[in-house]
């Protein structure tokens, strides 16, 4: 063996003992936590409990907090919320947060608090689940709120918002926005446009509890300042929420083509974020189209198109089509083989509206070759009640789409000829301009005029063939003398007649 070769072998001796003592022993203790932890994992789902001590037994072999700590921490909080210890829970949740400001990153910290949240949120069943989820909410906000993070006060705000939103709790839910929005404004009680994103947020989950509860008046309002924030670049599932609101404000109103807009605009807004909601709002859009009375195909857009064939729409796309062929009998068969589509409440509410409109299009085309019939021959024809037979054509005739009268005795309906009622109007018509003629040949003409003498034809007028004569005072004929003391010969007329 060479020089070289004894001085690299004690080299590395006396390296590898000098480096390497104090961080086995470091090693050792990391992998003991680590078999602990996973060992508990291996028994949490025979025997919970247990489980529960192995992972609280991780902090105390802990010099110093690390990320394992805050992992069994975690999976303890869990197991003791599915065991119903909700007091040990909260504690343990507090011990928790403690880990929040040094031992692990900010993300990583973000990330489980929700998913935390998350799993308590949906595990909670009873009211001292919810209570303790209460508790769980009210310790985060306060962390958040210590460290000055008020993006995350903020978006855990938002998240506790939704929860009294799901639960109808609206006395809490109306407390929590008004805090929120005071929050995202500035000390003069404008927005703040560099809170616009969260802004937004609030007022979509304001907007919604305003849409639960049918106030539409503060729903208008609240929608229309939502649409005025320009500086935020939200998520386009919250625009998407925002729009479709204001599309069910305006079915409410009967304002079809608002709706079919605001449909349309939420329609994009969930496409664009994946949500599922698309499809839901897809059958809203359809709808509102059918309303409008447009002939426009809704799936003839860019945007739509691809959904036209997709099984959870091919319902309202036949529905739309029987509709715009005006074809009742293929609507109907629709609705009665599809009674799924009715457990929507927002299309079973309107979705009335549409067919009266595809039965009084249907009535209107019945009866257009006949001036007389029964109101139990539509009712057979066209396969509805005769109470509402009545009531459409009732409507009809008030809006003068039909002219005629109902006998509610016999049943039945006599339309007036339109060919008599135009042969009549041509005779008015006639009658006047042939009294017109007559006022200004008799008012207007040169031919009559009245004066002190009588009525006095002028040479070359109507009817005198160039000869000029008066009637004279004692009524002698024209060109004549009178007996006994006559007036001669009238001047410029001749002897010879």
């Amino acid at each position: 063996m060479s020089d070289d070769d004894d001085f690299m072998q004690d080299s590395g001796d006396e390296e590898y003992d000098f480096e390497y003592e104090d961080p086995d022993e470091e090693e050792n203790g990391d992998v003991d936590i680590e078999n602990k932890y996973y060992n508990a994992k291996q028994v949490k789902a025979d025997d919970p409990e247990a489980a529960v001590d192995e992972f609280l037994g991780i902090p105390a072999l802990e010099e110093e907090k690390t990320d394992w700590g805050f992992k069994g921490l975690k999976q303890a909080i869990k197991l003791e919320f599915k065991l119903a210890r909700y007091d040990s829970a909260v504690e343990h949740y507090k011990e928790l947060l403690t880990y929040v400001k040094s031992a692990v990153t900010r993300n990583y910290s973000e990330k489980s608090i929700n998913n935390m949240l998350d799993f308590i949120e949906k595990s909670a069943e009873d009211s001292d689940a919810y209570r303790c989820m209460e508790q769980f909410y009210a310790l985060t906000l306060d962390i958040f709120k210590s460290t000055n993070n008020e993006r995350l006060w903020l978006k855990t705000n938002i998240k506790l918002a939704r929860l009294w939103l799901d639960r109808k709790d609206y006395r809490q839910l109306t407390d929590k926005l008004r805090e929120m929005h005071k929050a995202c404004q500035k000390e003069d009680g404008t927005d703040d446009p560099s809170k616009g994103t969260y802004s937004l947020e609030v007022y979509s989950l304001e907007i919604l509890m305003y849409a639960d509860q049918r106030n539409n008046k503060r729903l208008k309002a609240l929608y229309q300042r939502a649409l005025k924030v320009k500086s935020a670049v939200p998520h386009p599932k919250i625009m998407g929420i925002i729009r479709e609101c204001g599309g069910k404000m305006h079915m409410s109103e009967e304002n079809w083509k608002g709706a079919q807009s605001d449909f349309f605009e939420s329609f994009k807004n969930y496409d664009e974020a994946g949500s599922l909601q698309r499809i839901q709002v897809l059958k809203y859009l359809v709808l509102s189209t059918m309303l409008s009375g447009s002939d426009i195909n809704p799936f003839d857009s860019q945007e739509t198109k691809p959904y036209q064939n997709d099984p959870r729409i091919s319902t309202m796309t036949n529905l739309v089509n029987a509709y715009q062929r005006e074809d009742i009998h293929e609507y109907e068969k629709i609705l009665q083989d599809n009674k799924d589509l009715l457990q929507d409440p927002f299309i079973a509410e309107n979705i009335d509206e549409v067919t009266r409109n595809v039965r009084t299009k249907a009535v209107v085309k019945l009866v257009a070759p006949y001036t007389r019939f029964t109101l139990a021959f539509i009712s057979k024809q066209l396969k509805i009640s005769l109470s509402e037979v009545q009531e459409i054509v009732g409507f009809l005739i008030v809006d003068k789409r039909l002219h005629g009268k109902i006998n509610q005795q016999n049943g039945t309906v006599e339309i007036e000829s339109g060919t008599d009622m135009d042969r009549v109007q041509a005779m008015k018509e006639w009658s006047a301009a042939i009294g017109s003629l007559w006022q200004t040949v008799l008012n207007d003409g040169d031919g009559f005029k009245s004066d002190e003498s009588g009525t006095q034809y002028t040479p070359g007028g109507p009817g005198s063939h160039g000869m000029a004569w008066a009637q004279n005072p004692m009524g002698a004929r024209p060109g004549k003398p009178a007996k006994g003391k006559g007036l001669g010969r009238l001047p410029g007329v001749s002897s010879k007649v």
